[in-house]
């Protein structure tokens, strides 16, 4: 229940803040256009009648004003936009109404806040996703380098791409058979993106390692390599993307991540859908990912093995359960002749919840 005095609501924006203010006893609005200082957001709200609440929007200006007026005193929420009530028909959008509409929302106790991270597995965050963008940023610059070989009719077929032979074999075969001096500083160009990705990728791998091994997270992540699929790199982002894994439980994990199927259900009639994919969706892909390891038979190698000596001993029992429930559901939907991609997602968001056991067991 809202308890303040004062409801203020902030539209905040990488060079300006729109903010306005509703007096609960008066009824009094007061707006304003502030900079994005910090001490000048905090002055402009100490000037309004007492006690104050504040709320503005989850986006990319990250969480610095809210923990700068939270050690202020003041009570503050960072409300999840996809969760705002917009009203129907209203056609005229500015930064100083959708101040007022966040002021009026939390006077009335109508926002939905989101789980603010710390500061550490903040940072964590920020690493795990800057390797992602570098897997990413491989990927395209491997993509630019193959078809430009492949417009001049040169085709590796000696294995697998991107391992030592192939690497031997662009440097020995590929480049003496282009024969233009563009086109041999144009595949020196992309050639060098290659080594400076992967390059950049293998010291955040090794960042990852040296965080999973000793932090916060350590002990989730060992619990969570319990299950086939999830490694070092895919235990940590797990660990730092979800944070609090207390706020879910089994169900509830899968429709956070997106996994669950849309519906439309009325009366006697029920309609499913394709999944939402709402929510985290480098938590959806890594768990779709891991999903696929499961599709083998289930045997326990020299790898889990490692990973089991690092947990506890219920987490290797409840993981192994799960390793062997997820190759059996696997089994059942190849039996029902179910699509491999349909199935997988399935398995995905049957994972989720197994994360979501190891993650919370004491």
């Amino acid at each position: 229940m809202f308890t303040e005095r004062t409801s203020v609501g902030l539209d905040v924006h990488a060079r300006s803040v729109a903010a306005a203010a509703i007096d609960g006893v008066t009824g009094e609005l007061v707006q304003a256009r502030l900079t994005t200082s910090f001490e000048h957001i905090e002055s402009w709200i100490r000037d309004l009648a007492g006690p104050v609440a504040v709320a503005y929007e989850a986006g990319p200006t990250g969480f610095g004003l809210y923990r700068h007026l939270s050690a202020a005193g003041f009570r503050c929420e960072v409300v999840a936009p996809s969760k705002l009530p917009k009203p129907a028909g209203d056609r005229v959008k500015t930064d100083a109404k959708d101040a007022i509409h966040l002021a009026r929302l939390l006077r009335l106790d109508e926002v939905t806040s989101v789980a603010i991270p710390t500061v550490e597995r903040e940072a964590a965050r920020d690493l795990v996703r800057a390797r992602e963008d570098c897997r990413a940023d491989l990927m395209r610059a491997r993509h630019r380098l193959s078809k430009l070989l492949l417009r001049y009719g040169i085709v590796y077929y000696g294995g697998n791409a991107w391992t030592g032979k192939h690497d031997i074999w662009l440097r020995r075969e590929a480049l003496p058979q282009l024969t233009t001096r563009a086109t041999r500083l144009t595949f020196d160009a992309d050639y060098d993106a290659v080594l400076t990705r992967k390059a950049q990728r293998d010291r955040l791998d090794a960042a990852i390692d040296e965080l999973a091994a000793e932090s916060e997270f350590t002990a989730v992540v060992r619990r969570l390599g319990c299950l086939r699929g999830i490694g070092t790199l895919t235990g940590l982002a797990l660990a730092v993307e979800v944070g609090d894994w207390h706020r879910f439980n089994g169900r509830t994990i899968g429709s956070f991540v997106g996994l669950v199927p849309t519906e439309h259900s009325s009366g006697g009639s029920r309609s499913q859908g394709p999944i939402t994919k709402t929510g985290n969706r480098h938590l959806r892909r890594l768990l779709v990912e891991a999903a696929w390891h499961h599709r083998p038979a289930y045997r326990v190698g020299k790898t889990m093995r490692d990973r089991w000596d690092l947990a506890p001993a219920a987490a290797r029992a409840r993981g192994d359960e799960g390793n062997r429930r997820l190759h059996a559901r696997w089994l059942t939907f190849t039996d029902r002749k179910k699509k491999p991609t349909v199935a997988d997602v399935a398995i995905a968001r049957e994972l989720a919840g197994w994360c979501w056991s190891l993650a919370v067991l004491e």
